[in-house]
């Protein structure tokens, strides 16, 4: 494969006039290019102001830059690079350009102009000798000083990992694509809609969120006198009828978890047409004064019921909200409740396994969801594993682990392997934090996690350790918002609150004495005195409802499904039962 060489020129009818007819390629022949704002006099920043950047692709490189050069949003750019290299073709530039946005969002340093119109993971002839040059091509920029980050750092970084320039796989490609037919048919005909997306740890239900709403955005942002490559997936969204649809939509992103929501708001900051304040909680939802054309709830299973709150000051806006919404404090109102009547469209993201604690939506109520949004045919299942690179089943495989009964006749198990996975149980916490050390030195984002099976006695004494086991004394995690990405974390350990919804390469789990195994009833039980989640196990007087030790069972083997299932590369696990880690060993490898 001939090497690729990278023209430099500045961004001016001049210079691109000059450099036309240099060769016959900066005319008529498929190109990558990036243009920004990097000049010897404002070099590439970490911190401040934000550089912009835009990437692009075309045939006739001359001609799209002469378009840009008319364009607002790009005429302030100052630098063009354009990537040309003989054996490129349409399908090699589509590909060099989406993972050029790609890094480019997740370094960082950039406001990412390009729209969202629909980057695919789509294969063609010799793809991976052509992206094998795309990390040479990386190089060449971060050389030139277009990247400030190695690659192991972007992809390590949230916002890599939340941004809303991602190639979709084909079943989120077709879920977009549905939603979207879906919710202009209804804006057209003044119908209401709830639409349901249903998936699994690692299936990219929050890619979906993000990406739709940027992609909306960018929709209602459009200019009619834009260039617009018709192969992109969404292409005929853009303009006309869809555009004047969206006119003055107002749309908001609740997630329900603390952590996950600062770091999308991260995200949004940096990324044009998106700002913080479309990030909320239920309750920033349901106190606004304004009405939502549209509200995206990621993460819909955490979304609460009446329950006690965290702090009394929670307690009362439940209260005032739903008097404010429905004219007095029916308690049987939930957050959903809320997000419908604030809301004349709802696309709702969820996985019912993975409500962990009682407060949390009920699982009655979440089936009616899926049912209703299946017989309105706006429901839309995501099933590829994007996250755990052990095969499609891997996480069905550690949910029929934690099943309840589990090893007996009514749920037979047989071992199952999962090549280029590194699975192993360890009898030893010291060898397995060891170990977690040393990928994390090697790859980064490598954590231990556990089930709350210990008390959190450093929030009132930080001198003092939260879990000790046989060699090690550890603390919880000291932060609740982007533990993973803290100075502490590798020496902490992190809560299923503070990691749901995140991805890291290596997870060192220890699952604690909350969970056993009764050999002679062939089942999994749960020791309430050794789980201290106060709101995991509290009782809902409000509505009546006292949670048995099967309900706690289940919430207790949803959390560690969900803590067994945030490794990209391993999950290492440590059981402190000793029954249990006996019969687990029946279908993990051990170290």
């Amino acid at each position: 494969m001939t090497p690729f060489k990278i023209e430099h020129l500045k961004f001016t009818s001049d210079s691109i006039s000059t450099w036309a007819p240099g060769d016959h390629r900066n005319t008529n022949w498929p190109v990558v290019y990036v243009l920004d704002d990097v000049t010897a006099s404002r070099p590439t920043m970490r911190g401040g102001r934000l550089n912009d950047v835009y990437v692009g692709e075309s045939r006739n490189a001359v001609a799209r830059m002469r378009q840009h050069l008319v364009a607002p949003d790009k005429r302030h750019l100052s630098t063009v690079r354009v990537i040309v290299d003989e054996s490129f073709n349409k399908s090699v530039c589509l590909d060099l350009e989406s993972y050029l946005i790609r890094m480019l969002a997740g370094d960082g340093s950039y406001r990412v102009l390009n729209r969202n119109d629909g980057i695919t993971e789509s294969d063609y002839f010799d793809r991976d000798r052509y992206q094998a040059s795309f990390l040479e091509v990386f190089d060449q920029l971060r050389r030139d000083g277009v990247f400030t980050r190695s690659i192991p750092e972007i992809e390590n970084s949230d916002l890599f990992k939340l941004s809303p320039f991602k190639a979709l796989t084909l079943d989120q490609a077709v879920a977009v694509e549905g939603i979207l037919e879906g919710l202009f048919e209804d804006l057209g005909s003044g119908a209401t809609s709830t639409t349901v997306v249903q998936g699994e740890p690692g299936t990219g239900k929050t890619v979906v969120a993000i990406y739709m709403l940027k992609l909306l955005v960018d929709i209602a942002n459009s200019v009619p006198t834009e260039d617009l490559d018709s192969d992109s997936l969404f292409s005929e969204f853009f303009g006309g009828e869809y555009k004047k649809r969206l006119s003055g939509i107002r749309i908001g992103l609740v997630v329900p978890q603390q952590s996950l929501r600062n770091s999308i708001k991260k995200v949004f900051k940096k990324t044009p047409g998106l700002k913080p304040d479309m990030v909320m909680t239920a309750f920033e939802a349901g106190e606004s004064d304004e009405h939502f054309d549209l509200l995206i709830v990621d993460e819909s299973h955490r979304l609460n019921q009446r329950a006690n709150q965290p702090s009394g000051v929670q307690n009362k806006k439940f209260q005032v909200i739903t008097e404010k919404l429905f004219g007095t404090d029916d308690t049987t109102k939930t957050q959903l409740d809320w997000i419908r009547a604030k809301s004349t469209h709802q696309i709702l993201l969820l996985d019912a396994a993975q409500s962990v604690r009682p407060a949390d939506l009920p699982p009655e109520v979440l089936s009616q969801l899926v049912e209703r949004a299946r017989a309105a045919n706006r429901n839309y299942p995501l099933a590829t594993q994007m996250r755990v690179r052990a095969g499609a089943d891997y996480v069905g495989y550690v949910r029929r682990i934690l099943s309840p009964d589990v090893g007996a006749d009514s749920v037979p198990m047989r071992p199952e392997t999962f090549e280029g996975y590194d699975l192993r149980m360890f009898d030893s916490v010291a060898d397995m934090h060891a170990e977690i050390r040393r990928l994390d030195a090697e790859v980064g984002l490598s954590r231990l996690l556990a089930g709350f099976a210990w008390a959190w006695t450093t929030k009132t004494d930080k001198s003092a350790y939260d879990i000790e086991l046989p060699g090690v004394q550890l603390r919880w995690n000291g932060t609740q918002t982007d533990w993973v990405a803290s100075a502490t974390s590798l020496e902490e350990v992190g809560s299923i609150h503070t990691v749901q919804g995140y991805d890291l390469n290596y997870a060192g789990v220890i699952i604690g004495p909350d969970l056993s195994y009764d050999a002679g009833a062939g089942r999994l039980v749960v020791d309430r005195s050794q789980y201290f989640d106060k709101k995991g196990k509290e009782n809902n007087a409000v509505l009546g409802k006292v949670y048995t030790d099967e309900d706690l069972l289940r919430f207790i083997t949803n959390i560690y499904a969900v803590l067994l299932t945030r490794g990209i590369r391993g999950t290492f696990i440590y059981v402190c039962d000793p029954a249990l880690r006996v019969h687990l060993q029946q279908f993990m490898p051990h170290n």
